[in-house]
């Protein structure tokens, strides 16, 4: 089974998901007799700042998809499965960061917010071992992965941070930054072995 329709599938449906959550974003709209200001862009200052560390966490999940299905050959019907859990617990972002946002960073929609990316990672992880599964352990992907600190490390940030938002949402938010911060720069695993591999045949 080839992997271009899952790719192209994947790429739409998080194309969606980002317009539909720019699309959450309102025009703000000035007082009655008054004009524009930019002063009427503070009550959407935390929808918008929910807006840039979710349309980060996306382009994260693109970029490393991306690099994921490169390093892949071929592709199974629990791959495909495993594929769409991620997308439809990626689908929820636009919900989630908009209740977060509307609601200026409220504990309950700032511990959804990382249940949501809590449950991304798992799924994530879970496309991931699917794959290791077909390809098995000397394929690109098995070299490349290794023992995935940041992939563990980030579910345990997640988990930290849910109940840490009932105590403090700007902590947690906080922590849900250090795990974007983390994940900002491409992983480069992947390319690195690929590019091994190449330079190994070559010789």
């Amino acid at each position: 089974m080839t992997k271009n329709r899952l790719e192209a599938f994947s790429d739409g449906v998080l194309a969606i998901v980002i317009t539909i959550m720019v699309l959450e974003m309102k025009v703000p709209h000035p007082h009655e007799g008054h004009a524009a200001a930019l002063a009427d862009l503070a009550p959407i200052l935390p929808v918008f700042l929910s807006y840039v560390l979710s349309f980060i966490y996306l382009a994260i999940y693109w970029n490393n998809h991306h690099h994921m299905l490169h390093a892949t050959k071929h592709v199974s019907g629990g791959v495909l499965w495993a594929n769409m859990h991620l997308l439809f617990w990626l689908s929820l972002v636009p919900f989630v960061t908009g209740w977060m946002g509307e609601n200026d960073f409220a504990p309950a929609p700032t511990a959804l917010y990382g249940v949501v990316l809590f449950m991304a990672g798992v799924a994530y992880q879970i496309l991931q071992w699917r794959i290791l599964h077909l390809e098995g352990k000397d394929s690109v992907l098995a070299k490349a992965v290794g023992a995935d600190f940041k992939g563990k490390a980030s579910a345990v940030l997640y988990a930290v941070a849910v109940p840490l938002a009932f105590v403090s949402p700007w902590i947690a938010g906080g922590l849900y930054v250090l795990v974007a911060v983390m994940w900002l720069i491409p992983d480069r695993r992947i390319e690195r072995t690929l590019v091994s591999m190449e330079q190994h045949k070559a010789n």
